[in-house]
C-alpha cells in the first residue's frame, strides 16, 4: 500500500514538473515571438501634436524593424488622461505601448484629483524619444515682429492680447511669461491643429505651441522666440526667450515611451534595444532635428526612472509657482 502511495505521488509530481516546463516553454516562446501581431502606440492627444509627429516616425521605424505593424492610435481628451488611463487598464502583453509625456505623467498628477492612472505605478518607461521646445508666435496681422514687441504690446494691454493654447504645457509656458510680467489671456484650444487653425485665421494674435507642430506654417505664423537653452536648427534664427531678455526663461517637455506596468522583461528590453538602434541612426537625428525635437541623452532604465521622478518634481514646482488650475 505504501508503494502504491508512494509511485502514485511520484508519477502526480512528475506530472506536475512536466506542466511547469510546458509552461514555462510556452511563456518563453511567446516572449521569444514578439511581436507576432500588429502592436499599438497610444498617443493622448489628437494628430497633429508633437507627440504625436515623433511617435508616427518611430511607429513606422519599428514597423521596418521587427517585421510587425506599430500603429499609431489617437485617444485624446482631458488634458491627456482618457488615453493614459486607456493604457494603463490595457492588459501588460507587449501589444500596447504608450508615448508618455511630461503632461500626462508630470504635470496631470498636479492638476487632476484623480486623473484615472498613477503616473508613476501604472508603467514602465522604456526610452526618452526626445525634448520638445515650445515657440512663442504671433500670427500674420499681429502687428509684431519680434518677442520684445509683443511684450511691450501684452503690458500696453494687461490680459487683452489672447494667446491660443493647445496642451497644460503650452498652458505652463503661458503662466511663466505671465511671472515676467507678459500679461496675454489665454485661449485654450483641443489641439494644435485647432489652435494654429484660429492663428492663421488672425481670430488669436498670439499662439504658444511646440517648435515641431509651429514649423509646418512657418512664413505664416511669425515666430518670436523658442524656449529652448539654444536656437533651433527647424527655426533658423529665432532667438531663444533668455537672448532677449527673459532670464533663466527655459521650458522643455519630452517624450518617453513606456508600457503598462507587468509587460514581461524580456519584451521590454527588446523593445528598448531596437529603439535605441533607431536613436542611434544619423538620419533619426537629422529627422528630430528637423522636426523641432532636441535629442535626449541615453539613458539605462534606473536613470530613466529616476530622471522621470526628477521631472515630476520640478513640473509640479512650476505649477505651484505659476498657480495653474486644474483643467
Amino acid at each position: 500500500m505504501r508503494l502504491l502511495k508512494r509511485r502514485t505521488m511520484m508519477k502526480a509530481l512528475a506530472c506536475m514538473g512536466l506542466f511547469a516546463a510546458t509552461t514555462v516553454s510556452s511563456n518563453a516562446l511567446a516572449q521569444g515571438d514578439w511581436p507576432s501581431k500588429p502592436v499599438r502606440i497610444i498617443v493622448a492627444y489628437p494628430a497633429g501634436q508633437s507627440t504625436d509627429i515623433a511617435t508616427r516616425y518611430f511607429a513606422e521605424k519599428l514597423t521596418r524593424a521587427l517585421g510587425q505593424s506599430f500603429f499609431v492610435e489617437n485617444r485624446p481628451g482631458a488634458s491627456g488622461n482618457i488615453g493614459t488611463a486607456a493604457a494603463a487598464r490595457s492588459a501588460p502583453d507587449g501589444y500596447t505601448l504608450i508615448m508618455g509625456a511630461n503632461g500626462t505623467h508630470a504635470m496631470n498628477p498636479f492638476l487632476f484629483v484623480n486623473p484615472g492612472f498613477d503616473a508613476e505605478k501604472d508603467f514602465d518607461p522604456i526610452v526618452l524619444t526626445a525634448l520638445i521646445p515650445f515657440a512663442i508666435s504671433a500670427a500674420p496681422n499681429t502687428p509684431v515682429n519680434s518677442l520684445a514687441e509683443l511684450i511691450a504690446l501684452a503690458r500696453s494691454k494687461p490680459d487683452k492680447v489672447d494667446v491660443a493654447i493647445p496642451s497644460v504645457t503650452g498652458q505652463l509656458v503661458l503662466e511663466t511669461l505671465k511671472q515676467h510680467n507678459v500679461p496675454l489671456f489665454g485661449v485654450k484650444f483641443k489641439g494644435s491643429a485647432d489652435a494654429m487653425t484660429a492663428a492663421l485665421g488672425n481670430h488669436v494674435p498670439v499662439l504658444i505651441d511646440t517648435v515641431a507642430a509651429t514649423r509646418t506654417q512657418l512664413g505664416k505664423v511669425k515666430p518670436l522666440a523658442v524656449t529652448s537653452q539654444s536656437q533651433l536648427a527647424a527655426m533658423p534664427g529665432v532667438k531663444t526667450a533668455a537672448e532677449q531678455g527673459l532670464n533663466n526663461f527655459t521650458l522643455t517637455a519630452w517624450n518617453v515611451l513606456m508600457v503598462p506596468k507587468g509587460v514581461p522583461p524580456e519584451i521590454q528590453a527588446r523593445l528598448g534595444a531596437e529603439m535605441k538602434k533607431i536613436l542611434d541612426l544619423p538620419e533619426t537625428q537629422k529627422a528630430l532635428a528637423d522636426l523641432g525635437f532636441e535629442r535626449a541623452q541615453p539613458k539605462s532604465s534606473a536613470e530613466l526612472a529616476t530622471w522621470i521622478q526628477a521631472e515630476r518634481r520640478n513640473f509640479g514646482q512650476l505649477i505651484q509657482a505659476a498657480q495653474m488650475k486644474p483643467e
